[in-house]
């Protein structure tokens, strides 16, 4: 017997019990990635350590899931607080990869170990949107490496059996999902472009190097200014400069141009800038760049059909987080919501269940829209 017959001779919940325990393993270094991408660390360098004592951790401390558990979420050195979230990220990327090996080994086990890559880069992308409102291009242009990547080694993944029909189906699904997103971007900045701050009376905004300060908060130059057009726009009761003051002057600033009432400046030469106003109107994206990719991502793993489910179910999905949220007084209608996480789901949902739900929605589908559907 030879060894691809030996393995593959091995119970099948052998492999259950595999996959749960490398996805555990691989959730241990996806909580690096949601710690360390956003703050643009290294991934290997220093090794895992407490941030609080910054004191290294032992292999035999870090072991997925028990460690956490053992020592009640606590440093072994230090007694710090370790957050659930680490706990929490093993557990569920466990649950997704054994997930992954019931639902679709049957059909091919190379489709169950791409699905589990897939679901990895959606944990990523999900932990880091909700605390950073961003999505890092590693995880986002990565992923669409690999999705090219799996759809030509595992057709199946896209229900053909030709790799040349897998990666055609791939780029059909990239274009859409980063095009449909983008279309929704432009349109939504044509719509809900621009946000409006009403402050109290007499407020002191405040322009700096790196972002506006207004009085109960501070928005980054990157969250506002995407195209050359976008601009900052309030009507000041006084203007404060280094060696000069106005009164009653309109002020706009964009990218290049600061505009002071009839004087225009160069934004770089003025380092810090004082106005006295009651409304400040910034430049606002219904979606960041990072969803276009995202998507884009996520259309190389699921095709088209993938794509358009992951849409209408992140819509509704996000909608009714976001009017429960709002009806609960937790968030104000203007709030920033990340939408990432909510195409994650959508995703997520579509991997397991797709197959089903298209055959339901439309009987006698396949044909190759959804894996394991034209290859058996």
């Amino acid at each position: 017997m030879s060894s691809a017959q030996a393995w593959a001779a091995l119970p099948f919940h052998f492999w259950s019990a595999l996959f749960f325990l490398v996805g555990s393993m691989v959730g241990s270094f996806l909580n690096v990635c949601i710690h360390r991408m956003p703050r643009a660390e290294s991934l290997v360098v220093p090794g895992s350590h407490c941030p609080e004592c910054r004191k290294p951790i032992p292999w035999y401390l870090n072991i997925p899931l028990v460690t956490w558990l053992h020592l009640r979420g606590r440093c072994r050195f230090c007694g710090a607080r370790i957050s659930p979230r680490y706990f929490l990220v093993e557990l569920l990327t466990a649950g997704l990869f054994l997930a992954c090996w019931l639902v679709h080994a049957k059909t091919s086990a190379a489709l169950a170990v791409v699905y589990a890559v897939f679901l990895s880069s959606l944990v990523v992308a999900t932990f880091i949107d909700f605390e950073h409102f961003i999505i890092p291009d590693t995880i986002t242009l990565g992923g669409l490496a690999a999705g090219f990547l799996g759809s030509f080694l595992v057709p199946g993944l896209h229900g053909v059996a030709s790799p040349v029909a897998s990666l055609q189906r791939c780029v059909l699904g990239a274009a859409v999902g980063g095009g449909s997103i983008y279309a929704f971007l432009r349109l939504g900045k044509l719509l809900f472009g621009r946000q409006r701050f009403r402050l109290p009376p007499q407020s002191r905004v405040v322009f700096l190097e790196t972002g506006l300060a207004l009085p109960d908060q501070a928005i980054g130059y990157e969250d506002l200014f995407y195209r050359k057009s976008d601009a900052i726009v309030l009507q000041a009761q006084r203007v404060e400069m280094v060696d000069r003051c106005y009164w009653d002057v309109p002020v706009r600033l964009t990218q290049r141009t600061l505009e002071i009432g009839e004087e225009a400046f160069n934004p770089e030469e003025v380092p810090c800038l004082e106005v006295i106003t009651d409304e400040v109107v910034v430049p606002r994206e219904a979606m960041g760049q990072g969803d276009v990719k995202f998507m884009a991502m996520v259309g190389a793993f699921l095709g088209w059909a993938g794509v358009v489910f992951s849409l209408l179910g992140s819509a509704l999905l996000g909608s009714a987080v976001g009017i429960t949220f709002i009806l609960l007084h937790r968030r104000a209608w203007s709030s920033r919501i990340p939408y990432g996480p909510y195409i994650a789901v959508a995703a997520t949902v579509w991997v397991f269940v797709g197959d089903a739900l298209l055959k339901w929605y439309l009987p006698g589908a396949g044909g190759g829209l959804l894996p394991g559907t034209a290859v058996r």
